[in-house]
């Protein structure tokens, strides 16, 4: 792509004072980990005047908006707290107003797979005026702000009766309306209704729906549609059938090119790549950026989004972290200003930015970081603060970023988490959920809060993965799902190479998962040989078939192939709970929507049946996301994972171990 030259960006020469760290200390009060993003969420209003963030007041409390002086941020903040509902995000949607989401409780129990008991609501508070105007319609949200059209935005609503006749097949397919809405009038305008055949609508800053994909049902393909401003005439773009593995998404417009836009595609790769993609001749010109050994993830935009709205500046991919490859000097050199001025920088993002490019909010996260927000004006750096202010830097964890081979020579991308102390350690197999998802170093609260107390941790990306190829992914499931199998031996054969490697002992190592991750740890305690001292399972699949039933209505196509293929081949533990030969926690929250608890109640059965060694927590009030986990909840989880750990874990406790 051409570089193009943008507005005079900040070449920033920023300087910190030196700063003074205590020496490491025994580690930290649990009550430290458990508390969740004192603040979190930062950013400057549009004119550059005000600052706003999110904040958890205290350790059970609802979080608030606060909004301060950004002149002086000193003064006494506008505040805005939304109990008994809970303030889930925000954001500016003019210079003085803020756009909210909440959830609030609307029923006791769980009525069904993804239906817990929050629903979600959208609100706008004018902070000069003090005035909150809510929407009561179906799932509302925000599908962009307007910044060339000020005091509008842009929302969406689910339309269809979630109760009535089939609701079931709606949705798989519900379709949305989309809706200008005026800020300052209160008053919303009906730009289009989406369908089957023609949903999923982008708009561009001036609010034209210029992009939309659908899916032909007769045909099975999935569809992408293309107008020019001021048309009503869809034209389609690309086609492709519902059962291709290979990705094409519509990214941008490629405004170097007439005509075209930016796509993340394989086109024949084993590997996606950013492309530009003719919509008019429907055909690939120009393979823009590539890498052979993982998948270019995304763009990066301008940092100033009210001033240079959709201007694509780079790429990213993830590797040992998220990388950027820029397109612009002006933001490439802003950002390398950035990197060198803020202490351990790992993943800097310029958070939000005034018009003028004044004034900017600046977020680093990172191994040594939980993340924390700068206030960067009038070349002035402030701290504004972090999300886990009680947890310093230098007594956190390096977090490295290493390879090895699974028996059948596969290539296995894995996450290091090494205490501090020295070694051989005990080990924490840390398996992430999905499966099918990628994981990048960063701020890991689990890892770290388990190598806090003494641990390795290991998060092997596994077969099945995304990030790393077509082929990595679907070689979890295209010869047979791999749960229980290839899969599984990624995960101890990565325990086993750190043993060969001096680094874990080998009678000192657990695994610890949720989710999916809970799904191999209850794998792994019926695996023989057995390598594991004990498992820890946290929201765990115990019965694949009656996971993949609560959703199978709504399978097609891929999704269908991945979902079936995975699981009716892959191992039930369900029906290994004779063979368990390791003592296990379970872990499970009593409102979990996504894996419901009965998952945990009819394992817990066998378990006294076979009359098997282990413990039950079960967390009241808890969801599946750790995101959606209070204070309580978390205190517990983690005094319930360590006590367990040193303890109950095998016949002798891996810490106890330790000092034999």
């Amino acid at each position: 792509m051409c570089k193009r030259l943008m507005s005079a960006g900040l070449l920033l020469a920023l300087s910190f004072g030196s700063i003074a760290f205590a020496k490491a200390p025994e580690p930290y009060p649990l009550e430290y980990w458990a508390l969740r993003s004192v603040i979190s969420q930062v950013q400057v209003s549009p004119d550059g005047k005000s600052l706003a963030l999110m904040k958890i007041p205290s350790k059970d409390g609802n979080p608030i908006i606060e909004v301060y002086d950004a002149t002086d941020l000193e003064k006494e903040p506008f505040r805005l707290n939304a109990d008994p509902m809970e303030i889930t995000n925000f954001g500016w949607a003019s210079d003085t107003d803020i756009v909210f989401s909440l959830r609030q409780k609307v029923r006791d129990k769980i009525d069904g797979f993804n239906r817990g008991v929050y629903e979600n609501r959208l609100a706008i508070v004018d902070i000069e005026k003090e005035k909150i105007r809510s929407f009561d319609e179906t799932n509302p949200s925000i599908v962009r702000l307007l910044p060339n059209k000020p005091n509008k935005m842009i929302i969406s609503f689910s339309e269809g009766d979630d109760d009535g006749p089939g609701a079931k097949l709606s949705e798989a397919f519900r379709p949305r309306a989309y809706w200008e809405f005026d800020l300052k009038r209160g008053s919303k305008r009906l730009l289009i209704r989406g369908k089957i055949t023609l949903g999923n609508i982008d708009f561009d800053a001036e609010g034209n729906p210029w992009l939309a994909r659908g899916l032909d049902i007769g045909e099975r393909e999935f569809v992408w549609y293309w107008r020019e401003p001021g048309e009503r005439k869809w034209h389609e773009m690309y086609r492709q059938s519902e059962d291709v593995f290979e990705n094409f998404r519509v990214l941008e417009i490629d405004d170097t090119k007439p005509d075209h836009v930016l796509v993340l595609a394989n086109n024949g790769k084993d590997t996606q790549g950013l492309w530009s993609f003719n919509y008019k001749t429907k055909k690939f010109a120009e393979l823009i950026y590539h890498r052979s050994d993982v998948d270019v993830s995304g763009l990066r935009y301008h940092s100033n989004t009210w001033t240079y709205p959709d201007k694509v500046v780079g790429i990213a991919y993830r590797k040992d972290k998220t990388h950027i490859e820029y397109f612009d000097d002006v933001e490439a050199a802003t950002y390398k200003g950035l990197e060198a001025a803020i202490p351990y920088s790992h993943d800097t993002r310029i958070n939000s930015r005034s018009r003028d490019g004044e004034t900017m909010v600046v977020y680093n996260v990172g191994p040594r970081d939980p993340g924390t927000y700068y206030l960067l004006k009038d070349r002035q750096v402030k701290t504004i603060g972090s999300r886990q202010p009680l947890l310093e830097s230098e007594n956190l964890a390096d977090v490295k970023y290493i390879t090895y081979k699974a028996r059948d020579g596969r290539k296995i991308p894995a996450y290091l988490t090494v205490p501090q102390g020295e070694g051989p350690f005990p080990l924490i197999v840390l398996p992430h959920g999905g499966p099918f998802v990628q994981e990048v170093v960063g701020w890991d609260e689990w890892g770290q809060m388990l190598a806090n107390n003494g641990y390795m941790v290991l998060q092997p990306q596994y077969r099945g993965s995304r990030g790393y190829g077509m082929k990595f992914y679907m070689d979890a499931f295209m010869e047979g799902g791999q749960g229980g199998y290839k899969m599984q031996d990624d995960k101890d054969d990565g325990a086993m190479y750190l043993v060969e490697k001096g680094l874990v002992d080998p009678d000192r190592i657990a695994m610890f998962g949720w989710s999916y991750g809970g799904y191999a740890a209850l794998v792994a305690a019926s695996r023989t040989p057995q390598i594991y001292q004990c498992v820890i399972a946290g929201a765990a699949v115990s019965d694949p078939n009656m996971q993949v039933n609560y959703y199978r209505f709504r399978l097609r196509g891929t999704g269908k192939d991945e979902q079936l293929r995975m699981w009716d081949d892959s191992i039930s533990p369900l029906k290994e709970v004779e063979k368990v030969n390791v003592p296990l926690l379970l872990v499970h929250g009593d409102v979990d929507q996504r894996v419901p608890p009965d998952h945990a109640r009819k394992y817990r059965k066998l378990l006294d049946e076979y009359n098997k060694n282990y413990k039950y927590l079960e967390l009241e009030g808890a969801d599946h996301f750790s995101s959606t986990l209070f204070f309580h909840h978390q205190i517990e989880l983690y005094e319930t994972m360590i006590d367990y750990l040193n303890n109950d874990c095998g016949q002798v406790s891996l810490q106890a171990k330790a000092a034999q």
